[in-house]
């Protein structure tokens, strides 16, 4: 039954984590190829004196997009206006096709790393009017694509394509080849295209990436055949099952893997490239945080059962609200590194959250308060599970430690639920944790009783405790302890080991009746609560005060009913 029901809890996260790897998935297809889109007007707000660009050339990563997205269309007179060349005409257009064909088939598909500020990236000091799109191997050797600011007069400063990368691109477009892809695949799925994007991009994404999943799943039913095998060999047991060696989320980053590999052997264009490595990089992100939650829940389980065996109750609810906090932690670092990957700027959001926790902390002042106090209670190991307290007025049994309260079930069979808060700040006695019992009784002789009688019961009283060997003979003390109201005082002062509560009351009932035995073999008897009451009387007539008799009573001397 429970490994069915841990069955069940991994296959509802594998849903889980399935759902959210689809998800991020799609979110990374719709924010790469709207970084490829043309640029608008520029969303940032600029001072009124400057003039704004139409075409999006106030940033590197506006120039980028904008020309990509213009020769994506197929408008080379547009595109030719985002290169700085004295070329003008039909010179220039072909200039800005074959830029774009280079770009297309070498340039880094790292457009999300292009400075979107005005003032570029800075990165050189000497030359603060460059930023450097990229690199591409020719075969003269690394070529920088930069792109420059340029001042054009009333038109302000734009970033264009620099002239020393435009001089050498004719000689690097002559050195290119028809890609890998576009010899191997047949002609309609290079040509045919589904909203702007070649057929067989889609088959990739919807064919292609669950055949690769479904060869991991097996290569690992392969593996796990074969470890499998060879445990069986040498534990000589046959029923051994195959380990799975491969988990989701390790086959979700070979997966990612595989896809870096064939992008650097399949020869894509940029703009497949550019999405194909987005999507590459939130598989690995995915399964590097899936890897984390299962890793964090192997560790709560193995903690738990060390825990368990040392029998410290309400661990098992700390160790889930931390598996919870940390679980929250990684999915959160990975969503802040996916949104940092794709140049949204997460400060306001995490000022926003912080701001909303200082409110729901306010909100949740006492069942925070219950929360830390049931953490302080696990941690300093007050309280257990079967523990016998007493609280105030309140005496029962432990039934169970929560984050937020306790269950104690009282003597009256009850059940009394109290915050942990309250318990943490409260006097805590444990019944339960006594580890001898305190006998104390005390024995009243009547006043009658005489000296030799009292040294025969202390001697009789003391030898009968050091005879039993579950009273502890260091702590035995039989006094006469005073002279009381009605009764000479003998105090009998003992620790007895037992069992429990009710094992300590059948020792002491053995005990009393042993002392009393022993008072009645000397002769003795025990006292009556009693006191002693003087009446006057006076005659009728007043007249002979002599005649006055004074009488005592004693409720000693009178018989019990």
């Amino acid at each position: 039954m429970m490994c069915a029901q841990h069955s069940l809890q991994r296959r509802r996260k594998g849903v889980f984590f399935a759902s959210a790897l689809i998800c991020v998935a799609l979110f990374s297809c719709c924010a790469a190829w709207s970084q490829l889109a043309a640029p608008e007007a520029p969303a940032t707000v600029t001072k009124a004196e400057t003039p704004k660009d139409t075409l999006g050339r106030d940033t590197p990563r506006g120039t980028v997009l904008g020309f990509l997205s213009a020769a994506r269309k197929g408008n080379a007179q547009i595109a030719a206006l985002y290169l700085n060349t004295p070329l003008r005409g039909a010179n220039a257009e072909a200039l800005a096709r074959q830029l774009a064909v280079v770009l297309d088939r070498r340039l880094p598909a790292r457009l999300n790393e292009l400075s979107d500020k005005p003032e570029g990236a800075l990165p050189d000091q000497v030359n603060p009017d460059e930023d450097i799109v990229g690199t591409i191997s020719t075969a003269n050797g690394d070529l920088n694509i930069l792109v420059e600011r340029v001042d054009r007069g009333k038109a302000g400063r734009v970033w264009l394509f620099s002239q020393t990368t435009l001089n050498s691109i004719p000689g690097v477009f002559q050195e290119l080849k028809t890609p890998p892809v576009e010899t191997l695949l047949p002609k309609f799925l290079v040509n045919t295209r589904v909203a702007t994007i070649p057929l067989f991009h889609w088959l990739a994404l919807f064919v292609g990436l669950p055949f690769l999943y479904f060869l991991t799943g097996l290569l690992d039913r392969l593996i796990g055949w074969g470890t499998g095998a060879l445990l069986r060999h040498r534990r000589k047991d046959s029923k051994l099952p195959n380990p799975k060696i491969l988990r989701p989320p390790i086959r979700l980053l070979i997966l990612a893997l595989v896809i870096q590999w064939l992008l650097s052997k399949v020869g894509l264009s940029l703009l497949s490239r550019q999405f194909w490595s987005i999507l590459a990089l939130v598989i690995a992100i995915c399964a590097c945080a899936w890897l984390l939650v299962l890793a964090n829940g192997w560790a709560e389980r193995f903690i738990l059962g060390r825990l368990q065996n040392r029998a410290l109750s309400g661990s098992a609810a700390v160790l889930r609200l931390a598996r919870r906090m940390i679980d929250g932690v990684v999915l959160f670092a990975a969503l802040l590194f996916t949104l940092y990957h794709f140049g949204v700027n997460p400060t306001a959001a995490l000022a926003g959250l912080g701001v909303g926790g200082i409110a729901v902390a306010l909100a949740a002042q006492k069942t925070l308060e219950n929360v830390i106090g049931g953490i302080s209670l696990v941690a300093d190991q007050a309280i257990h599970v079967g523990d016998t307290l007493k609280l105030g007025d309140t005496v029962g049994t432990v039934e169970s430690v929560g984050l937020r309260s306790t269950r104690i079930r009282t003597t009256d069979r009850t059940m009394v639920i109290i915050p942990n808060g309250q318990i943490a700040t409260m006097s805590l006695e444990t019944l339960s944790a006594r580890d001898t019992f305190w006998f104390h009784p005390m024995v009243g002789l009547r006043y009658e009783t005489t000296p030799a009688q009292i040294r025969a019961i202390v001697t009789g009283v003391n030898k009968l405790l050091m005879q039993q060997s579950s009273v502890d003979s260091t702590s035995v003390r039989v006094r006469l302890l005073r002279l009381g109201a009605f009764s000479l005082d003998v105090d009998v002062f003992a620790y007895v080991s037992a069992r429990d509560w009710n094992h300590f009351l059948e020792i002491q009932e053995e005990l009393l009746l042993r002392i009393m035995e022993t008072v009645q073999q000397t002769g003795a008897e025990i006292a009556f609560p009693s006191q002693t009451m003087y009446l006057a009387t006076d005659s009728a007539e007043k007249t002979d005060r002599s005649d006055r008799k004074d009488r005592r009573f004693s409720l000693a001397d009178a018989q019990p009913p």
